[in-house]
């Protein structure tokens, strides 16, 4: 073999595409998991190759879709277990040995569940563990013991090699800002046409063409603020008795006996306001259900990040926001929405009524939302961001 042809062949060698190992326990697709398979996409495949490790379910089917090599692993709940220890070691040594066997060159956890089995199978491989933290807690819900969060917290902190926040409100719970990198989740924006018809949508829903709409969407748990929005459609509704209400989402994890869709009916009832509101459940694309709304709303506890309102903002829509959480990293009060103090209906249901009554703000703040979409939030960006963390991570093997 001459000099060329081994350095022709050595080029081949390291333009060969790095494998990432991602990894995610949930079966459906919550806002993490769509997030996930939209990063896999658009990565830049001739740099690197994603793998996915997960459950059987949705998120492995969408992954096979989208020509993504799919491992399919147990990670089961490790909270309260009396097989913790058995379960965390085992299946962490899986997930290490698979690490070796694609030779990966970084373990991506996508979830905080994902990132208790990737820190230990990251130590047993010896290969660089990245937390993509894109929560407040590591409960689902505020904890009791915040000592106890903390303190996990700092373990896969020390663990991890580089931690990515979603949002600065994030970045800010975590006790390893050095190493942490607050990355804005990127939507498909050419997804979102702002002409979009929203006249199928009103039709369907019995909706007439000429009254207004103010809507919602999240899946129905208590902290999403459905509550909130029906108490504000009930203020609302006292001046502006032609309007009409839409909740879009469902009890899309399968919780069982879940009391809750039936409880948000009974409040609409209770409020007077049941024939103004339409609950639609569960909708595989919102974006006809925003074309169809004149104002989008976001009443809930606070967002680790809150995509849809970049959605409704591509779809320029102006949105009307408790200011907590990170809304305000999102939304810009009074150039793309509006925001209020966090809590207070009757001031929610102000802002709604003064939009309402301009539709020339509306369209002011529905347009500056569509521009920032497009400046802050592409996925195109938000790959290129990632993608030179991983480089970064690369480099400093």
């Amino acid at each position: 073999m001459n000099k060329s042809q081994k350095l022709s062949n050595h080029s081949i060698l390291i333009t060969q595409p790095e494998r990432i190992l991602f990894v995610d326990h949930a079966p459906a697709l919550g806002g993490a998991e769509q997030n996930l398979l939209v990063r896999m996409q658009y990565l830049n495949r001739e740099r690197w190759q994603p793998h996915l490790a997960c459950v059987p379910g949705a998120l492995a089917n969408r992954a096979v879709m989208l020509g993504v090599p799919c491992h399919l692993v147990s990670l089961p709940p490790l909270r309260r277990s009396h097989r913790f220890w058995l379960d965390w070691y085992k299946n962490a040594q899986a997930i290490a040995t698979l690490a070796d066997e694609l030779d990966a060159a970084i373990l991506y956890a996508n979830t905080v569940r994902a990132a208790m089995y990737v820190a230990l199978a990251a130590r047993l491989a010896r290969r660089p563990f990245l937390w993509h933290m894109q929560d407040f807690w590591l409960s689902e819900a505020k904890p009791r013991r915040l000592w106890a969060d903390n303190l996990l917290k700092k373990v896969l902190c020390q663990s991890a090699k580089q931690v990515i926040a979603n949002s600065y409100a994030v970045a800010q719970t975590l006790p390893c800002s050095v190493k942490t990198a607050v990355r804005y989740y990127g939507i498909e924006l050419d997804h979102f046409d702002p002409s979009l018809d929203g006249r199928p949508f009103r039709e369907q829903y019995h909706i007439p063409f000429d009254v207004p709409l103010v809507g919602m969407v999240g899946r129905l748990r208590p902290w999403k603020g459905q509550t909130h929005f029906l108490h504000m459609a009930a203020q609302v509704k006292q001046q502006r008795p032609e309007a009409r209400f839409v909740i879009v989402g469902g009890a899309n994890f399968d919780i069982e006996n879940d009391a809750y869709p039936q409880q948000l009916e009974a409040l609409a009832h209770e409020l007077g306001i049941a024939e103004q509101v339409i609950f639609t459940g569960m909708l595989e694309d919102v974006r006809p259900s925003l074309a169809a709304m004149d104002i989008f709303v976001h009443p809930g506890e606070p967002e680790p990040f809150g995509l849809v309102n970049v959605e409704a903002m591509a779809m320029a829509k102006p949105v009307v926001a408790f200011g907590h959480g990170a809304l305000p990293e999102i939304v810009e009060d009074g150039k793309t929405g509006l925001l209020v103090s966090p809590g207070d209906i009757p001031a929610l249901a102000t802002a709604i009524i003064s939009l309402l009554d301009n539709e020339e703000r509306r369209q002011f703040l529905g347009h500056n939302g569509r521009t920032r979409a497009e400046t802050h939030f592409t996925i195109q960006r938000a790959i290129q961001e990632f993608e030179e963390i991983f480089r970064g991570m690369r480099n400093e093997k």
